[in-house]
């Protein structure tokens, strides 16, 4: 492997869609079955937990 190769990324929206990416991997490589649409909107932060409004 070449040492001259810049592994940074440089576009924060690439780097964001990276990290959202990783949140789903991880949360696939718990499940014991596939994730619902729901579960995963949860993961991507796209839905609030049932019950996360309540105090």
């Amino acid at each position: 492997m070449s040492s001259d190769i810049d592994l940074r990324v440089p576009d924060l929206v690439a780097l964001e869609e990276i990290e959202l990416y990783a949140e789903v991997l991880s949360a696939v490589a718990i499940a014991d079955r596939p994730l619902t649409t729901d579960e995963l909107d949860e993961v991507l932060g796209l839905r609030r937990r049932a019950g996360a409004d309540r105090c």
